[in-house]
């Protein structure tokens, strides 16, 4: 969400901005939204001080037995409740057309973030590791369904595309995968461990940018719920409608959860295999924090996620995205992506971003100072610790060998006792 206060005084600085997203200038429309409702606004604050002013005005001329006075007034009275109504109607619809604006434009994006229109204007920041030497790489959908570990047969046959049923060791190694990732940020980088609700509310999904703009992206209950895209969601909104005392910040959370998306935007996009999926476990990180201090939380977030791929041995670079790549919330973002053999080069495995104030606005989430009468919106910000599905892959493709066995990262190994390799038949 974005302060109209903000727009007012400068409309020329948000154009610019939403135009390196591709956007066509907002500001007219907003600002002419914005003098209509405080035009509704100053009317019905007239017509009430007005009304109130003759109401009394009545009294006394009744007082006086001026009967005269007395009808002149109630007429007033009477026809100032059909101006209040007139303009609160205006007020209400004005105030609606002007908010439903204002949540669906993105937030603005960083001074240092590059311009670029798509993927191909994003900035390689670092790389880690050299990609594998592997002659003849198989995909893991070959080398899985090889083992007779991974089946997407019977996951179409029970629940369609994008989804998979996995099995014996290769199951065993997902579960491994997330247990690592939440021990390593809880143990090792201070996040505290959280297990949230999978479906949330309206407020919920809205507070954290996902309503009402991705409501095809999202699963939605009978009941009205949402299943969670992404612990991102519940864990953000744990600070709803909340004031938060500054010296209790940053808050650092974690979930391992199920997430849940539609991929209502990415037909045709990774239809094979286990990249994309409409159900898969992601180990999430979330920080909340004091305005000042969230651009190095984000520096600090973005190396909590790569010490995974580290620990693994996944070789990876870190991406900080353009302006037209970025997502909806963010004002700016990092990606990893971790070295896939099976197609040659490196894929998205965790994008970790700072949302600064927007989705605090859009929520009412604030920080106050000890000492300090004021308060402030906290800034959000969020990043995968790792998508599991993804970085399962990822393992089993680096780590195999030309007899389709998936050697176990040693990283790994207190996780599968007993275990050096995943094999047909073990």
């Amino acid at each position: 969400m974005h302060d109209i206060k903000a727009i007012r005084d400068n409309p020329d600085a948000y154009d610019r901005a939403w135009a390196s997203k591709g956007l066509a200038p907002q500001t007219p429309a907003i600002l002419e939204l914005d003098a209509r409702l405080r035009a509704a606004q100053t009317a019905l604050q007239n017509a009430q001080s007005r009304r109130n002013e003759a109401s009394k005005l009545i009294g006394q001329a009744k007082a006086r037995k001026d009967e005269a006075e007395a009808q002149r007034l109630m007429a007033e009275v009477e026809a100032l409740k059909a101006t209040l109504a007139e303009q609160g109607d205006i007020e209400r619809e004005t105030s609606e057309a002007l908010r439903n604006i204002l949540a669906t434009l993105p937030n603005l994006p960083a001074a240092d973030v590059p311009l670029g229109e798509d993927e191909h204007g994003n900035v390689e920041v670092r790389r880690w590791g050299e990609p594998f030497a592997i002659t003849s790489p198989k995909d893991h959908v070959d080398l899985g369904e090889g083992l007779g570990l991974v089946d997407f047969e019977a996951a179409a046959r029970m629940s369609g595309a994008r989804f998979v049923v996995l099995k014996g060791q290769i199951a065993r190694l997902e579960r491994a995968l997330g247990q690592f990732m939440l021990d390593l940020q809880t143990r090792e980088h201070g996040y505290t461990e959280v297990s949230p609700p999978l479906l949330v509310n309206d407020a919920a999904a809205y507070g954290t940018d996902k309503l009402p703009k991705f409501a095809d992206d999202l699963f939605q209950t009978t009941d009205g719920r949402w299943l969670i895209p992404t612990a991102e969601v519940p864990l953000t909104s744990m600070v709803m409608g909340q004031i938060t005392p500054e010296e209790e910040l940053p808050l650092r959370m974690t979930a391992l959860t199920p997430c849940f998306r539609s991929e209502a935007g990415a037909s045709g996009r990774d239809t094979r295999g286990m990249i994309r999926q409409h159900q898969f476990y992601k180990v999430e990180l979330v920080s909340i924090t004091a305005p000042d201090k969230s651009e190095e939380e984000h520096e600090r977030m973005v190396s909590c996620a790569e010490a995974v791929l580290k620990a693994l041995e996944l070789p990876f670079r870190t991406m900080l995205l353009c302006t037209g790549d970025m997502g909806f919330g963010a004002r700016k973002t990092y990606d990893l992506e971790v070295w896939l053999p099976s197609q040659g080069t490196y894929r998205e495995i965790s994008s970790c971003s700072n949302c600064g104030d927007f989705q605090a606005r859009r929520m009412d989430a604030r920080t106050k100072a000890a000492g300090e009468k004021g308060t402030r919106f906290v800034h959000s910000l969020n990043g995968s610790g790792l998508a599991v599905g993804r970085t399962l892959v990822a393992v089993m493709e680096n780590y195999q060998d030309e007899n389709g066995r998936i050697a176990i990262p040693q990283a790994l190994h207190p996780y599968l006792p007993g275990m050096t390799h995943i094999e047909a038949n073990a």
